[in-house]
């Protein structure tokens, strides 16, 4: 078993990649999307400048009415899209919905390869493609913290891994929502199975086995379990089936390292229960109301409207 060592310039590392993100000003454009908005939020294209310099994609939703409102960032999973927050999310909460570097509408002029960006350069961690994701994730939290419509004392990060990792290099953080956690232990879980996108770091170390020592260096960097003691945000753990990747046994490590309050919700796989569920955790600890997934024959509401307003504008 291959387990995830600290190294020892972490601290340093993590250092200079903020230290980079403060020489680059956000310089954000924010441009309406009047196809998406709707009568209770105004949604807008928001482009955003991280390290390298690199120019990334996000979509931000503001309710209609007076604020501050709170914030709610939502880290992109793996895959090359991500999509416009849902309604309901849009109704409460200043929204965003980031791209890192690569994914769709941030593709210029680097374009994410899937399979293939969970080792783009993971033989040096200084050039990880993981490191200017995770910046990238952090300044869309900063443009959150920065506007005046949020309440910067309710914060939510809703993600996978990069959520963590988001709370653990910004204290700001009020609440954080992590599932499908992918970066977490990576060796070990790439000893377990053969599913993508997993699977890649076999691949990868089947090409070139001597590199196995730089890959674990690499992904030691980004694995949460070592940013868990600087997270003091209010943590909620999706955990999976025991004996499971993910399951309770695996997440022992992480929930024991968190420096602030953690909990867990074992998912159910019925998709409406876990995600009211998931739902109203988060809106209770932003202060707002939760909202269940229920449609309304005959009186619709203004989600049911919004619906039909995006059907006939696609």
């Amino acid at each position: 078993m291959v387990e995830s060592v600290r190294p020892a310039d972490f601290a340093a590392y993590w250092a200079a990649v903020d230290d980079e993100l403060a020489r680059y000003p956000a310089a954000p454009e924010i441009e309406e999307l009047p196809r998406h908005s709707t009568g209770f939020s105004t949604v807008y294209a928001l482009k955003l400048t991280s390290i390298g310099p690199y120019r990334i994609f996000g979509y931000y939703c503001v309710p209609r009415g007076e604020g501050p409102f709170p914030g709610l960032l939502y880290t992109p999973r793996y895959g090359s899209v991500n999509h416009v927050p849902s309604y309901e999310d849009r109704e409460r909460y200043a929204v965003l919905q980031i791209m890192h570097r690569g994914q769709r509408l941030a593709d210029q002029p680097f374009a994410a390869a899937y399979p293939g960006l969970l080792t783009h350069n993971i033989d040096d961690p200084g050039r990880y493609i993981y490191r200017g994701i995770v910046a990238d994730c952090v300044r869309g939290l900063e443009f959150l913290l920065s506007r005046p419509e949020v309440d910067r004392q309710r914060i939510g990060v809703v993600g996978d891994d990069l959520a963590l990792l988001v709370a653990a290099r910004r204290p700001a953080v009020t609440a954080v929502q992590a599932s499908n956690l992918l970066l977490y232990r990576l060796l070990e879980a790439a000893e377990r199975t053969d599913e993508y996108p997993v699977e890649e770091i076999n691949d990868y170390l089947r090409a070139y086995p001597e590199r196995r020592e730089a890959v674990a260096r690499a992904l030691a960097y980004v694995d949460p379990l070592h940013h868990a003691p600087d997270i003091r945000a209010t943590t909620l753990l999706c955990v999976g089936d025991p004996g499971a990747l993910g399951g309770t046994e695996w997440l022992a490590p992480l929930r024991a390292a968190l420096g602030g309050p953690v909990e867990e919700y074992r998912l159910t796989h019925e998709g409406g229960v876990d995600r009211d569920w998931l739902d109203a955790w988060l809106a209770r600890r932003l202060g707002a109301e939760p909202r269940p997934l229920m449609w309304e024959i005959g009186g619709e509401g203004q989600r049911g409207r919004a619906f039909r307003h995006d059907l006939q504008h696609t």
